[in-house]
């Protein structure tokens, strides 16, 4: 299957640069997977589509303010970091900027020394691997020097660090939002529990690979890339008796959807309390095992997560429904609108 069977014209204007200032004011469009047809509305209305008995499932990964600004300790010279992936102890997998500057050996300061880091290997595309040196708690330090790592398609600064994370974030540990989740208020939260829907949550921590292109022709020759995910006894308990009872399960975001996905498929079809990576690509012609419907963002053109709602509604329904889309001016992407398929 082609990758350019996934494309569609964006105009740049239509990439939501800030989030709106109610988190549940944004649109909803409603997807009919069986039959592309599509309905307009507003998130809250998404009360009216779920049911007494149905489960939405959330992320509840926090992101990491993993963006710091430094200075090389011989030099002076300024050096970002992006922290990717801790492998142990202090030490992290990085992105540095300018990589040049970066060698095996070299000291980056941040924070006039309170947090020092020391190149211990150098790899490609500005890979870097660090080991942190510091007083107290780590992710204590992070939150007060680091920044948030938007997207590279968000071009304004977030004045509200908070509006980058859900409200039930706890996990920490992501590089990136689950954005489907931004939508949701407490409150909306407990209006759909009096409603009858249950919550539950898993944690995946979303790597930057999510927002990395497919820069292949063909989709089978495309290397997904792995984010760790968890789900709890109490959860994998729930879902399964969600299922039994006739209830559906609807995946908040594509990576609630990659983890039960990857559980179901080892499982046959069954939840199960487990950890680990994850790397499953899923794209049409792949059949679902663990979710009946999904809500969801607008993404981008030819990118993996476009692929995995158009295996989910058909790649014809959902490119009709993008170019509806793009009609009605939704907002895009991160801060965006929100789709609902069932």
């Amino acid at each position: 299957m082609k990758v350019d069977l996934f494309d569609f014209h964006l105009p740049e204007e239509l990439i939501a640069q800030t989030p709106l200032e109610q988190r549940d004011a944004s649109r909803l469009m409603v997807l009919n997977k069986e039959t592309g047809s599509v309905k307009h509305h507003m998130f809250h209305d998404l009360l009216d589509y779920v049911q007494e008995g149905d489960c939405l499932v959330l992320n509840d990964t926090r992101v990491l303010p993993a963006r710091l600004f430094g200075t090389k300790e011989d030099t002076g010279a300024n050096i970002e970091v992006l922290l990717l992936k801790q492998t142990q102890g202090d030490t992290w997998e990085t992105l540095v900027k300018p990589a040049k500057r970066v060698k095996e050996g070299t000291v980056i300061s941040f924070g006039d020394g309170r947090l020092t880091a020391v190149c211990k290997e150098t790899s490609d595309q500005g890979g870097r691997l660090l080991e942190f040196n510091y007083e107290g708690i780590f992710y204590e330090v992070l939150e007060q020097l680091g920044e948030m790592p938007l997207p590279p398609y968000i071009k304004e600064r977030l004045d509200d660090q908070e509006r980058y994370q859900t409200v039930f974030a706890r996990e920490q540990g992501s590089a990136a939002a689950p954005t489907a989740g931004l939508h949701f208020t407490e409150e909306m939260l407990e209006q759909l529990k009096e409603k009858g829907v249950h919550i539950a949550f898993l944690t995946l921590h979303v790597g930057l690979g999510t927002f990395r292109p497919v820069s292949v022709d063909d989709l089978e020759e495309h290397d997904m890339h792995s984010e760790f995910y968890q789900v709890s006894e109490g959860t994998a308990a729930l879902l399964n008796s969600v299922r039994e009872k006739g209830g559906r399960i609807i995946s908040v975001g594509t990576t609630s959807t990659r983890t039960l996905e990857t559980i179901a498929t080892e499982h046959n079809g069954k939840f199960v309390a487990s950890s680990g990576w994850t790397n499953i690509f899923i794209f049409p012609g792949y059949e679902f095992k663990a979710i009946d419907g999904m809500i969801t963002n607008f993404h981008l053109p030819k990118s993996t997560l476009i692929m995995l709602v158009s295996a989910l509604a058909g790649r014809e329904n959902v490119i009709s429904a993008y170019e509806q889309a793009v009609a009605e001016k939704y907002r895009f992407f991160s801060f965006g609108d929100a789709m609902l398929i069932l």
